[in-house]
């Protein structure tokens, strides 16, 4: 081999070993910027503790039973008085919120409107289908309807059609045990099996949706009760008691209305929440 053809044999090496090195540093660079992206596209989402959950302002939370122009007491109130109230709500600038919104702003500090309220409906009472769900949608609001499963398709309760539409018609479904027995009496499997497990499953069945929420029948609760149910639930509901501190996502706030004046109305959710 002569001197001019070493020389070109060198240059072709260099060449060569340049052309790599640059490539594997083009590769190296490409696959920094693509982690890059990746690591600025991935977003940590913290959930808020129990005490932070705590200091959050409540969202009021109303709680109605029967709508009848007969019964008397504390849990009935007349059509033409939830007509009126929620006519007054609907004036004085308030929206209702589903219960995911309330969860996502407990849990994740998601923005809900400014006058946010929940209207609930315990018992599964077939008012609530005829009249209460008209009353609400008039008013552009929807609302959440804690079931009994014993209940279901017997007289003056809902039947599993009418159920089914308000779930289609965008209220909540969410469950109020199998017959009403307090959440603090479960101490077998049995009794979570008969009044929760299995309750979930038939209201799924029925609206073809998760059941996500609990109301505690007579609003009574303790730890135990709540640490278990927020095995189940998103959220579960108590009345006006104090949340537990643990598990302030299973003791949510709610007020029972009675048959009272708008004025009254509105004092009630300021003073309560």
């Amino acid at each position: 081999m002569n001197k001019k053809q070493i020389l070109f044999t060198s240059f072709i090496l260099l060449f060569s070993m340049f052309s790599c090195k640059k490539s594997q540093d083009n590769h190296n660079a490409d696959k920094a910027l693509t982690d890059t992206v990746i690591v600025n596209k991935t977003a940590v989402v913290t959930k808020n503790t129990a005490q932070q959950i705590l200091e959050k302002p409540q969202v009021p939370v109303l709680c109605y039973h029967r709508i009848d122009n007969e019964t008397k007491g504390d849990y009935s109130i007349t059509p033409a008085t939830l007509e009126a109230h929620m006519k007054a709500l609907s004036d004085s600038g308030y929206t209702s919120i589903q219960p995911t919104q309330l969860y996502d702003y407990l849990v994740y500090n998601k923005a809900i409107p400014d006058k946010s309220v929940m209207i609930t409906f315990d018992d599964s009472r077939t008012e609530h289908f005829e009249i209460a769900a008209p009353v609400m949608e008039k008013y552009g609001f929807r609302g959440v309807f804690f079931i009994m499963t014993i209940t279901l398709n017997k007289k003056n309760y809902m039947d599993t059609t009418q159920i089914a539409t308000l779930a289609a018609r965008g209220h909540e479904i969410g469950l109020h045990s199998m017959d009403h027995t307090m959440a603090t009496k479960y101490k077998t499997d049995a009794d979570w099996e008969t009044n929760v497990n299995k309750p979930i499953q038939k209201l799924s069945q029925i609206t073809h949706k998760q059941v996500d929420y609990w109301a505690y029948p007579n609003g009574v609760f303790n730890t135990e009760s709540a640490a278990k149910l927020q095995e189940h639930f998103k959220l579960s509901f108590i009345l006006s008691q104090k949340r537990d501190s643990v598990y302030p996502l299973q003791t949510v706030r709610r007020v029972i209305i009675p048959d009272i004046s708008t004025n009254s109305l509105m004092k009630s959710i300021k003073r309560n929440f």
